[in-house]
């Protein structure tokens, strides 16, 4: 029996790998590719890009950094980053956390915190010598915000290049679909903020059976921002023969407890004293009232035409609707805040770090982790609720041994914020214009003692209060 021959066409679209192109004609657009050609070709350009990223450099068997005991391959590549002199902190963590210690560090943003746990927790990687195995990691480092898990991948990212460590981030506002397909090939390092790592973990998509290394870094945000009930959760679930590692600008008391709980006979390093701002900070604060400021700040931006200029205000609204005003009135503005996607949180920073946009208006997620070098001025519009987020926000400039400035606008109703934050500081911040508002007098101490000069039987007790019910009814 002869089997019927069809002569369907194929469906445009649906060209197989047996099925020729046919060559436009003269005059006509090429045929697009099909889908699969498309995902070959990127991922070709992927690895070609890839490779270009990560040159392997000859190893650099010198410097205070490979005395210390850290890989030659991870110092040259610190040292092409310009790392050839250890921060306090790498100073007196690096030595200890090569030798598996744990360790608590107390330090202020801008102190090198990251090379002083990732350069000797790569420099253990690399002498192990071993891949992760699918859906597992070897090191987990745990960033209280998007920003700062962003600026630590690109950190150990460069730190590692040219070598077989590998790194992920995985943060909110970014597709979990991509991030579990990542993690299942096996994950060296991984970067995460503690919601995202909760819904991973709750999806089954990573496992810490073989986590040796875990990194708590700004903790004391986290616990600010409510992820206490997070961390426990988190640490549970990673091996008791683990090293770990906490970093801290501030030692509250819940953080004490957490560093009991988790930490094994750990050092004690600190690099700063907790709530001192960089000295090549200049600061100032200018007395303003609330609905005067944003004119103030356009005075001021305008005075510094082409310096980066962070912005930084209380709420998303605020920050949002500051943001759009500046804009109207011609100035070059971007805003990152809670409401913002992850995409677009970072297309605004990549155009502030390409100088693209002169002014960033954020909320306190950029108090920390963010690290360029050109910001010359930080403006506190809104004061902060915590004071020790003043410092945070201020270390934004003054880096890499540049100079910086800061400004504060108090308005009446912050001299409560500006006195505290003082007080953290233990100093006075100058006033550069405006005029301070009178503040209210103490109260008098009340004495349990009648004083000598008051009336005689002022401090006696009064009478008592006549009842109010009808005569007829008091006995």
């Amino acid at each position: 029996m002869m089997t019927e021959q069809t002569n369907r066409r194929p469906k445009r679209g649906n060209f197989n790998s047996d099925t020729p192109r046919r060559h436009p004609r003269p005059g006509q657009k090429p045929a697009p590719k099909s889908r699969g050609q498309d995902h070959q070709a990127s991922r070709g350009e992927r690895r070609e890009a890839m490779a270009r990223r990560a040159p392997a450099r000859d190893p650099l068997e010198q410097g205070a950094f490979f005395e210390m005991g850290i890989d030659a391959r991870v110092n040259a590549n610190i040292a092409a980053m310009g790392l050839t002199e250890p921060t306090p902190i790498q100073q007196k963590a690096i030595p200890d956390i090569l030798k598996g210690r744990d360790l608590l560090g107390l330090a202020q943003t801008g102190t090198g915190k990251t090379a002083a746990f990732g350069l000797p927790m790569l420099t253990r990687l690399l002498a192990h010598g071993k891949k992760p195995l699918p859906g597992t990691c070897r090191a987990l480092i745990l960033a209280p915000t998007r920003e700062l898990a962003t600026q630590i991948a690109q950190n150990v990212e460069a730190y590692a290049e040219g070598t077989p460590i590998r790194a992920f981030r995985v943060v909110g506002g970014a597709s979990i679909n991509v991030q579990i397909q990542r993690i299942a090939r096996g994950v060296d390092v991984l970067i995460a903020t503690p919601g995202r790592l909760i819904d991973l973990i709750e999806r089954g998509a990573v496992s810490f059976a073989e986590t040796e290394y875990l990194v708590l870094d700004e903790a004391d945000q986290m616990l600010d921002i409510g992820f206490i009930h997070a961390l426990r959760r988190i640490a549970k679930l990673i091996p008791q023969g683990r090293q770990t590692l906490l970093f801290s600008a501030t030692m509250p008391k819940l953080m004490e407890e957490l560093a009991d709980t988790y930490l094994t006979d750990p050092l004690r390093v600190q690099a700063n004293p907790p709530g001192r701002a960089a000295e090549k900070i200049e600061q100032g604060v200018h007395f303003v009232n609330q609905g005067d400021k944003a004119t103030l700040l356009s005075e001021y931006l305008s005075k510094h035409p082409g310096e980066l200029a962070i912005v930084f205000g209380r709420t998303k609204y605020g920050s949002e609707k500051l943001a759009k005003l500046l804009e109207k009135w011609g100035f070059s503005v971007a805003a990152i805040h809670g409401n913002k996607s992850q995409g677009q949180r970072e297309r605004a920073l990549q155009s502030f770090r390409d100088a693209k946009t002169q002014v960033l208006v954020a909320t306190d997620v950029a108090a920390r982790g963010l690290d360029i070098p050109q910001v010359a001025h930080v403006y506190n519009y809104d004061l902060p609720n915590v004071p020790e987020n003043y410092v945070h926000r201020i270390g934004r400039t003054a880096r890499a041994g540049r100079d910086g400035r800061a400004v504060a606008f108090c308005a009446p109703s912050e001299l409560g914020e500006l006195r505290a934050i003082e007080k953290a500081m233990k100093a006075q911040i100058p006033v550069i214009g405006g005029e301070p508002p009178r503040e209210a007098a103490p109260a008098p101490r009340r004495s349990g003692k009648p004083s000598a000069k008051a009336a005689p039987g002022a401090n006696k007790r009064p009478a008592r209060r006549p009842s109010r019910r009808p005569k007829s009814q008091q006995s």
